[in-house]
């Protein structure tokens, strides 16, 4: 296929906060290009972008839909992002795959932090972005001053390119200030508007708004402002020129207006799209990385070699998977053999398809750099892959996915359905890569870690409706130990007669603490074959199992030394297992009179906010028992906190960090080491362990 297609190829990604109308705007415009015969709304669950019943019951989105559009002679892939926090993952696998982005903004109410994170996202992929200002029916709707905040949150110039035609229930149309024209709708939601002049009481307000969008035009390009500057007039050509180059650079964000579920201002967005958007072969070029230190530069040309992201996974329980993939390079047609130089494994490409929501289309002829599709039954592939050419072996960077900030235990609540809960784990985690299980090795939880509450509330519910197995989900055991403080030599004596060989051993044990951090150490002191070599390493393996169950509350010993330094044995009575035994009852004897003490695991956080929340955050640790280790700056004029805090407080931190500031915060966590615990908080885990085994 020609080079010529490429240029009329429009990747737009929908990016934004939930609830801000991104799925009912994306609906609107496919509806108004012709691509679906209704339009679906969000509220009355028939859209069809949100397919997972989860979905539908939130009315609101918790995956990326992909859909595609056809207007003005362009082929639009329309990428409707989710915008909540819990499920922000695959949002950031979908820049990956854009061209463009539209900033869905709320008429009525302040852009939050999802808008700060998705404009800097699509700013460190250089991807131009667009503002569109949503529900200008509401009672409340203030476009200018969405605008002002817009400019003030993200510290940029906003243009508008459009100004409203009335706003609340009088909102009826838009006027473009590049064509000086003004477009009204009807209330039967066609999305198509009428020319007409623009309104008398607007006449000011559009004079002003197209000589201040003259100038950004102008300050685009140099040969530009300097006609601009000595008063001459920029022809059309050039005003709409100089538009499209500031855009595609980022010097200032375009801004237009409508309503998405009134499907008002669709077919103005659109042409912008069109005319001001980049298509994939305007776009700075994206890297591969052929090995270490080894970076080459793929460009949209579909004469270079087949290489391709893979952005997203879909699996169904009945079809299988379904990978979907962005056209980075070169081109492809269907039954082709490429390679997956992440597994350094060869795949068989069968039927190409395009996503239209929960449709498919079937492809055909090749795809171009640019294109989106998908592809059924790869072996290996995964989200996060490269598919290319045989004869390159180039992958592209991985996608960096929001470090999971919270962990409940599951457990299928039928025992019989642990390898179907494995199985659908596995398939889940092929669709989200950021869900990540582990086996917490003391408490032997399965952990299931997601980005909030919901997230893995919603997992559940998949893994039940999608694989048929119910999930208990509760939190997590804090994984605590125990250790001593005190030095003692005991005596670990059994003897039993039982009429035949009885069963005879006999330790003599010194046990002591270790500094923290230093596990177990078992020295052998016995001199003179007092006990035979033969029995000292069942000594040393009833201690160790004792070891898993201590004195105070039941949790592992951990940082002491055991030495054996005498004992006694019987000719015939004596046996490897009388000496576990023996070596067993001598260490529990011994560690009950060591001043037992409890350890808890303390946690490394780096908490990054901005200085309007430092104080909050500062009080919250050390309300949680933490200490602040120290202050760096972090980037957008932030602060990280650098603090060490016990695991047990901040279980739950991250909708506490959401709460304290408006879900404006970051954290990591990380296991730095075991500490004591005081004594007033000690007792209350000792009697809550003691209560528990009772229970059992």
């Amino acid at each position: 296929m020609a080079a010529l297609e490429v240029g009329a190829l429009r990747n737009v990604g929908f990016l934004g906060e939930g609830g801000n109308g991104k799925t009912s705007l994306v609906e609107a415009c496919l509806f108004t290009a012709g691509s679906t015969d209704r339009q679906g709304k969000v509220d009355q669950g028939n859209t069809i972008l949100d397919g997972e019943p989860e979905e539908i019951n939130r009315n609101s989105s918790i995956t990326a839909a992909v859909s595609f559009a056809d207007w003005n002679k362009h082929h639009l892939n329309l990428l409707d992002t989710p915008g909540y926090s819990n499920f922000i993952a695959e949002t950031v696998a979908c820049i990956r795959a854009m061209d463009n982005s539209v900033i869905v903004l709320n008429s009525h109410d302040d852009p939050k932090v999802t808008t700060e994170k998705v404009f800097s996202w699509a700013g460190e992929e250089k991807i131009p972005r667009f503002i569109f200002v949503n529900h200008m029916d509401h009672e409340q709707a203030d476009y200018l001053g969405a605008l002002q905040k817009a400019e003030s949150l993200l510290d940029t110039r906003v243009a508008a390119l459009q100004l409203p035609i009335g706003s609340g229930e009088d909102f009826r149309g838009v006027v473009d200030l590049v064509l000086g024209k003004a477009f009204t709708y009807k209330t039967d939601e066609s999305g198509k508007g009428s020319e007409e002049d623009i309104p008398a009481e607007l006449a000011d307000t559009y004079e002003e708004m197209r000589g201040k969008l003259i100038e950004f035009a102008a300050e685009a390009d140099e040969a530009l402002l300097e006609k601009y500057l000595e008063g001459e007039e920029l022809t059309s050509d050039e005003f709409v020129g100089g538009l499209k180059q500031g855009i595609l650079e980022g010097s200032f964000l375009p801004a237009l207006c409508g309503c998405g579920v009134k499907n008002i201002g669709t077919d103005a967005l659109l042409d912008a799209l069109v005319k001001y958007g980049a298509s994939p072969d305007v776009r700075s070029f994206v890297s591969a990385s052929a090995g270490e230190d080894n970076e080459i530069a793929v460009e949209a040309d579909p004469d270079a070699p087949f290489r391709a992201l893979v952005f997203k996974t879909v699996v169904d329980s009945f079809a299988g998977k379904l990978n979907i993939f962005r056209v980075m390079s070169g081109s492809i047609s269907a039954d082709s053999s490429v390679l997956n130089p992440n597994k350094d494994e060869k795949e068989r490409l069968g039927a190409l398809v395009y996503i239209q929501g929960k449709n498919q289309q079937p492809v055909s002829g090749n795809l171009v750099p640019g294109d989106i599709a998908a592809v059924a039954k790869l072996k290996v592939t995964e989200t996060g892959d490269t598919l290319c050419d045989e004869k390159v072996s180039e992958k592209f960077n991985s996608i960096q996915y929001p470090t999971p900030v919270i962990s409940y235990a599951i457990a299928p609540k039928s025992k019989g359905d642990e390898e179907k809960l494995s199985t659908a784990l596995k398939r889940m985690q092929d669709e989200d890569p950021v869900l990540t299980t582990g086996r917490d090795t003391q408490t032997n939880e399965l952990l299931l870690s997601g980005l909030g509450v919901l997230h893995i509330e919603v997992a559940i519910d998949r893994i039940k409706r999608k694989y048929n197995v119910e999930v208990e989900m509760r939190t997590p055991r804090v994984p605590y130990r125990e250790t001593i403080k005190g030095k003692t030599k005991v005596q670990g004596r059994y003897k039993k007669q039982t009429g035949g060989k009885g069963q005879f051993g006999d330790t003599w044990l010194e046990i002591e603490p270790l500094s923290r951090g230093d596990g177990f150490e078992f020295i052998d002191k016995i001199v003179g074959g007092v006990i035979p070599k033969t029995y000292i390493p069942a000594v040393k393996k009833g201690i160790v199992e004792a070891m898993e169950t201590g004195a105070l509350a039941g949790y592992p010993v951990t940082d002491l030394k055991v030495t054996l330094f005498d004992g006694s044995y019987h000719n015939v009575d004596s046996s490897e297992m009388a000496f576990k035994i023996a070596g067993s009852m001598g260490f529990k004897k011994g560690v009950a009179g060591c001043k037992p003490t409890l350890l808890e695991p303390i946690m490394n956080m780096e908490i990054t906010v901005s200085d309007d929340y430092m104080g909050d955050i500062i009080g919250d640790m050390n309300s949680r028992r933490g200490r602040v280790m120290g202050m760096d700056p972090a980037p957008g004029g932030k602060q990280t906190i650098r603090a060490q805090v016990p695991m047990s407080e901040v279980l739950n931190y991250a909708p506490s960090l959401r709460s304290m500031t408006q879900d404006r915060g970051d954290f990591s966590m990380e296991f730095s080491h075991y500490e004591e615990v005081p004594g007033q908080v000690a007792e209350k885990v000792i009697s809550e362990a003691v209560a528990a085994k009772e229970e059992e």
